[in-house]
């Protein structure tokens, strides 16, 4: 019994933890902010870095769970640049993240954040297109 609770243990210490999406937030990123003609990973002078930069807005994407996240960092971001305030809020479960858009729509026309939001639909949108190229 010790034995078999020791490689229990083992086995799940040594795993990694990971989140299971269909795809990376990078990808959505790419994808998003390449449609608009913007700057990934855009490095700030305090090292942190802005998901998407366009000539308009500065831009966090964060899947649907972290909504709340999403705000503070976009807000320090827009202020930082001088930019309008954006969030791309990736909802790869449509009907179960609903309520997390609706969280997150309460709180951004108070703040006047623009939102955005990205389905694994556009990607598979984006992945035909390009292909067809």
């Amino acid at each position: 019994m010790r034995y078999f609770l020791l490689t229990l243990s083992l086995i799940l210490i040594t795993q990694p933890v990971y989140s299971k999406h269909l795809y990376m937030e990078k990808e959505y990123q790419q994808v998003w902010c390449n449609q608009k003609q913007g700057s990934l990973e855009y490095r700030l002078t305090d090292g942190t870095r802005v998901d998407c930069v366009t000539n308009t807005h500065a831009i966090e994407f964060d899947f649907a769970s972290k909504w709340a996240e999403s705000i503070g960092q976009s807000l320090y971001y827009g202020k930082t640049l001088n930019k309008k305030t954006g969030v791309v809020l990736i909802m790869e479960n449509p009907q179960n993240d609903l309520r997390y858009l609706k969280r997150l729509q309460s709180i951004a026309s108070t703040y006047d954040i623009t939102i955005w939001t990205m389905t694994p639909n556009d990607m598979t949108k984006y992945v035909l297109v390009t292909n067809k190229k």
